[in-house]
């Protein structure tokens, strides 16, 4: 048994798929396969239904990739200990981004995460909430970045920044003419909304619970600029975070109102398995974030 029969097997468990797994690996499918035969050889036991699409783990296979998890982040830590020991940041880190924090946040870090730290591998992944809290259990993310107060208890949140939230209108709605609005004006109007599964869609349902009395108009994309064309086109509402607010045009400007309550925002963070590991990589990925965030504002 080694580490890479165990690294293989857990890939394969995570994407339900030899092939994908293989690319992920940066290895032939069949020289994959192979060690994963002789990982099953050698244990005396099928560990993956390969009858199944996508492939699932067997019983003894749920018991062995537990173990798996456990042995591979023991490894890993002790790569961590040695490189935090000689003061170098490196290794791969793997994150997962909602969709309304990927287009409006990455570039504004990335640029010097990548420059300061040229020995990381980054991975990232544009995901919803759900499949990041599910990809973390699995050990298949290092880290992500969600809205805070959306993943269960054992995943632990490192709080980053505020998000304060705007009313986006339409110049054909009424309440265009006016200077801020009111959570109890935009419970009875026309308020175009995410599609399920995106968090930003319950926060703003959570943020006017009578909304239900109007219209609601839910299109099923993770694109909040498509939402703002809905709103254009049909007299509606919406409500967008503030690091969107930098990408509407000058022209467009006027259709954004603050909340008449200051206190309505998200919180977003970087989130890890409590039991995480590569911690001085993610402290860099947080700091260069925090850097990048306030330079901005």
């Amino acid at each position: 048994m080694t580490i890479v029969q165990l690294e293989y097997l857990l890939a394969v468990a995570n994407f339900g798929s030899f092939s994908i797994a293989s690319e992920h690996c940066f290895v032939t499918q069949p020289s994959l396969s192979m060690q994963i035969k002789t990982l099953e050889e050698e244990l005396g036991v099928t560990l993956l239904d390969r009858s199944k699409k996508p492939v699932i783990p067997t019983q003894a296979g749920e018991v062995v990739l537990e173990r798996a998890r456990r042995t591979l982040a023991a490894y890993n830590n002790i790569r961590e200990a040695v490189n935090e020991m000689k003061g170098e940041v490196s290794g791969h880190l793997s994150l997962g981004v909602i969709p309304t924090v990927a287009p409006y946040l990455l570039h504004k870090f990335l640029p010097r995460f990548m420059s300061r730290y040229p020995k990381v591998e980054l991975e990232i992944r544009e995901m919803v909430t759900a499949d990041i809290c599910a990809a973390l259990n699995r050990d298949a993310i290092d880290t992500a970045l969600v809205s805070s107060g959306t993943c269960p208890e054992n995943i632990a949140e490192q709080e980053l920044f505020n998000d304060r939230f705007f009313a986006y209108v339409s110049p054909l709605n009424p309440l265009y003419e006016r200077s801020s609005i009111r959570i109890e004006d935009l419970e009875s109007r026309e308020l175009a909304v995410m599609s399920e599964g995106h968090c930003l869609r319950n926060q703003v349902l959570e943020l006017c619970p009578g909304a239900g009395s109007g219209n609601i108009i839910r299109y099923e994309s993770g694109s909040i600029e498509t939402l703002m064309r809905i709103v254009d086109c049909t007299g509606g509402v919406t409500v967008v975070p503030e690091m969107v607010t930098e990408f509407i045009p000058e022209a467009r400007r006027s259709q954004l109102k603050p909340l008449a309550k200051g206190a309505l925002s998200r919180k977003i963070s970087l989130v890890v398995r409590r039991t995480y590991v590569k911690s001085s990589v993610i402290a860099a990925l947080k700091g260069c974030i925090l850097e990048s965030v306030t330079k901005s504002n």
